[in-house]
């Protein structure tokens, strides 16, 4: 029988878990999601309890266990990332979007989305915090943010064209996370989105924004702290359509 090789990347809990970040493994031509997680529990057992609830991209695209791996693919496997079309049409108004190790700058990157028309934006800074009251309070030396980067990237550009759907009235949009080592008080992420007034979308379609990319962009977080270490996982699990 044919053998299909297949890379295979791992991303935060699955990548500590397996003690590698990639792969390469041979199935038989045909081969499923399923029978990729089913080989890859057996190679690496670490993966048992996090397989169950993992998930899959195909090519840069979510993945049903029942679908047949193509020859050759991409495979990324991640837990639901911590909180469309892969080639959106082209806009006349600016997006904006970016994985970045660099410090962000606020507003250089409004000044990009500031036209002739506009006279009015909404912006929203996610930071590290140093002390967090989520179940019992704890301290937080810094975080480490990590990204599938070509999949999330395509995944903002999903997100801006989600936003352009629902208010077509934003003129630009801005989606930038910043991944690595962030000390408290940093900031994390820039959604901006401008328009001609205040009154046309642009508080929904910013907070829209922020809500969306934290379901379905693959991009994780780690808190590193005095009482150890946690990667800071969500619930949403996308559909293959996401």
């Amino acid at each position: 029988m044919d053998q299909n090789k297949l890379a295979v990347l791992f991303f935060a809990t699955l990548r500590e878990r397996a003690g590698t970040k990639q792969t390469q493994v041979e199935l038989p031509s045909g081969a499923t999601v399923r029978d990729l997680k089913d080989f890859l529990v057996i190679q690496y057992p670490g993966l048992d309890q996090a397989m169950r609830t993992c998930i899959v991209a195909v090519n840069r695209q979510y993945a049903k266990d029942e679908e047949i791996l193509p020859v050759g693919a991409e495979i990324a496997i991640f837990p639901p990332v911590s909180g469309g079309s892969e080639n959106p049409t082209e806009q006349k108004w600016p997006t904006i979007f970016a994985i970045t190790d660099e410090a962000l700058d606020v507003d250089a990157l409004l000044a990009q989305i500031t036209l002739p028309t506009t006279g009015a934006a909404c912006l929203f800074t996610g930071m590290v915090r140093a002390f967090t009251h989520r179940g019992d309070p704890f301290e937080t030396e810094y975080l480490e943010y990590e990204a599938y980067k070509p999949m999330a990237e395509a995944k903002m550009h999903q997100v801006a064209d989600e936003i352009r759907l629902r208010w077509p009235a934003v003129e630009g949009i801005v989606i930038v996370q910043r991944i690595g080592h962030l000390l408290p008080g940093m900031p994390t992420i820039l959604i901006a989105c401008s328009a001609a007034h205040r009154d046309t979308g642009v508080f929904e379609a910013a907070r829209y924004g922020i809500d969306r990319l934290k379901e379905i962009v693959p991009i994780w977080k780690k808190e590193v702290g005095p009482m150890g270490e946690v990667w800071v996982e969500g619930k949403y699990i996308p559909s293959p359509d996401e």
